[in-house]
C-alpha cells in the first residue's frame, strides 16, 4: 500500500509565507529511491521529519504539474529508458528550489525495464 506525506521542512515554509517573512520555492523536481522497503518485503511508510529519501538513486526535473481542482495540483516526471534500468524504485519525493523534500511517497517495488520509459505521479493536496 502506497503511503505519502508533506515534509515537516515544507510545513515550515509553508508557515513562513504566509507570515511575509520567506518566499516559498517552487517545485522543481522528483527524486528517486530503492530504501523503503522492510525485510519482509512490505512499504517502509514515510515520515514528516524526513530530509531525505532513505536511499537516494536520481534526482530530476519534474515534467510539468496539472491541476486537478482548486485543491489539487499533480506533478509528473518520467524517467526514460536508460534512467535507472533494471533498478526497483519504491520511493518517490518532490523537491522545491533549495533542494529540500516536500512530500514523500513510498509504494511496493516497481521494476524499471532497461527498454521503457517510466511515469510517476505525486498530488499536492490541501
Amino acid at each position: 500500500m502506497a503511503e505519502s506525506i508533506v515534509t515537516d521542512k515544507a510545513r515550515e515554509k509553508m508557515l513562513k509565507a504566509r507570515a511575509g517573512i520567506a518566499a516559498l520555492p517552487k517545485i522543481v523536481g522528483m527524486a528517486f529511491g530503492d530504501g523503503a522497503k522492510n525485510a519482509s518485503g512490505g512499504v517502509i511508510a514515510p515520515t514528516a521529519d524526513q530530509t531525505s529519501l532513505r536511499r537516494e538513486l536520481l534526482r530530476k526535473p519534474i515534467d510539468g504539474y496539472k491541476a486537478i481542482s482548486k485543491l489539487v495540483y499533480r506533478y509528473t516526471s518520467t524517467l526514460t529508458e536508460s534512467e535507472l534500468a533494471n533498478k526497483y524504485i519504491n520511493e518517490i519525493a518532490l523537491y522545491d528550489a533549495d533542494g529540500d523534500l516536500i512530500a514523500i511517497k513510498s509504494f511496493l517495488d516497481k521494476g524499471k525495464d532497461p527498454d521503457q520509459e517510466m511515469g510517476f505521479e505525486i498530488d499536492d493536496t490541501f
